[in-house]
């Protein structure tokens, strides 16, 4: 069975929060003259609360429904930099529908440096526990199995946003190069 050549009409970025998708993102929307699209935003606005306030009023589930529904939407995005919530791309089918329109690229770094990155954000209701950096060690090794099924991995660990954006362009390049997208 041959796949049909995939056509590239967004850039979809994944990975743990902390990573640099929404910074790295609009660093990339902004070269390409493409939209950018912070998807947590989008479900904020939504919902009209922001996230901890989905996650304390109606659960996690509730949240995943949003994110769910905004996946489908996704689908007629065109020319637009997408940056995803942490639980978004670490989900298979959500990963899959991804893959229908945009380049998907993972940003990682180590639970540690991710945890250097967020230790002060009040705001991320996953960290909200007794021991936040085990929180990110728990999920990271859960989520990372669906993350690396990415088109591309970039590590964002000691380097600079620019440096990555730049790695972000060459490889959205490179692969509508490839498939004349």
């Amino acid at each position: 069975m041959t796949n049909a050549p995939r056509t590239y009409h967004n850039i979809a970025l994944i990975g743990f929060m902390g990573c640099g998708k929404s910074s790295v993102g609009q660093l990339v929307a902004e070269q390409l003259q493409f939209a950018f699209l912070d998807t947590d935003a989008w479900i904020e606005q939504k919902a009209g609360m922001i996230i901890s306030q989905v996650f304390e009023a109606h659960g996690e589930a509730a949240f995943r429904k949003l994110e769910s529904n905004m996946v489908r939407e996704l689908a007629t995005r065109r020319h637009t930099v997408i940056a995803t919530g942490g639980g978004l791309g670490a989900n298979a089918d959500h990963l899959a529908a991804l893959k229908e329109h945009a380049l998907v690229l993972f940003l990682w770094a180590s639970p540690e440096v991710i945890w250097r990155r967020v230790r002060h954000h009040s705001h991320r209701p996953l960290l909200q526990g007794p021991d936040p950096l085990a929180t990110i060690q728990a999920l990271l090794a859960e989520r990372e199995p669906v993350y690396r099924q990415a088109d591309v991995l970039v590590n964002t660990e000691q380097r600079p946003l620019r440096e990555v954006a730049q790695q972000v362009l060459h490889h959205f390049e490179q692969a509508r190069q490839h498939t004349g997208s």
